[in-house]
């Protein structure tokens, strides 16, 4: 009897820091590259990257022969967008700009079937691509889904202890772009309002069954913020990797 499992689940239960990056190019190939490169995990992005659900499932099934785990950030927090992505093999998925525990609550229930969730039945691609059967998939899905929830609001600092007080949040992953955004400061990492709202999540996530999740844009970066607690570590994306790959290799040349 085959078991579904998910390795980065285990992995952030012993306290061990999982380190990915996400994709925003419909793109076979790069994701055959990234994971080869040896990413704990990728994520597909549907929120802002260009791409279909049929983009989404040929670049998770060409993880496969990685062991590199397929997630997929979706467009929005509404449930029945869960449905496909997890059905053509996700193993996990990131819910963003959650607000309220509500919001958190609806995230949750939508990646778990019932009789503890929401999520509707019709696994036909997903089992094949984790090589169980479907009876197999349907009994273990529920624990080896990994639900990250986006906090990237002031208004979700603010009820950040209510949220993390929802069940079965996996990570909580402190967006810092969209913070500071909702502060009216695009960008601006150092003012006192960023870094106490930041300060005050952490400390919540820290606090909470939760993996404190965060965006590194350098090694130097993520080091600091695995020395800082954190253990989803989202190393830049795709765009950030190839662009500044490409500079340096011009620089060092036409220096």
């Amino acid at each position: 009897m085959a078991k579904l499992e998910n390795p980065l689940k285990r992995k952030l239960a012993a306290g061990q820091p999982v380190l990915g990056t996400m994709i925003t190019m419909p793109s076979v190939g790069l994701t055959q590259i990234l994971a080869g490169a040896g990413f704990d995990w990728i994520a597909f992005d549907m929120e802002h990257g260009p791409m279909s659900i049929e983009s989404v499932h040929n670049m998770i099934n060409a993880t496969a022969p990685s062991g590199c785990v397929p997630l997929v950030r979706l467009p929005a927090t509404t449930p029945w967008l869960a449905k496909t992505a997890l059905d053509a093999g996700a193993l996990g998925l990131l819910f963003p700009m959650v607000e309220t525990p509500e919001t958190a609550a609806e995230a949750v229930a939508a990646a778990t079937y019932p009789p503890a969730g929401r999520r509707g039945f019709g696994p036909f691609h997903a089992p094949e691509r984790w090589g169980v059967s479907m009876l197999d998939y349907a009994r273990d899905a529920d624990g080896a889904m990994l639900k990250v929830l986006f906090i990237e609001h002031i208004d979700a600092i603010a009820r950040i202890d209510e949220i993390l007080a929802v069940d079965d949040i996996d990570v909580a992953f402190l967006a810092p772009f969209d913070l500071s955004q909702s502060l009216g400061k695009p960008g601006e990492f150092d003012t006192p309002e960023f870094l106490e709202a930041l300060a005050h999540a952490e400390i919540a996530v820290k606090s909470s069954p939760a993996a404190l999740g965060g965006l590194a844009t350098s090694a130097d970066h993520g080091r600091a913020m695995i020395e800082r607690g954190y253990t989803f570590l989202m190393l830049g994306f795709d765009g950030l990797i190839i662009d500044g790959a490409a500079r340096a290799l011009l620089g060092g040349v036409r220096s």
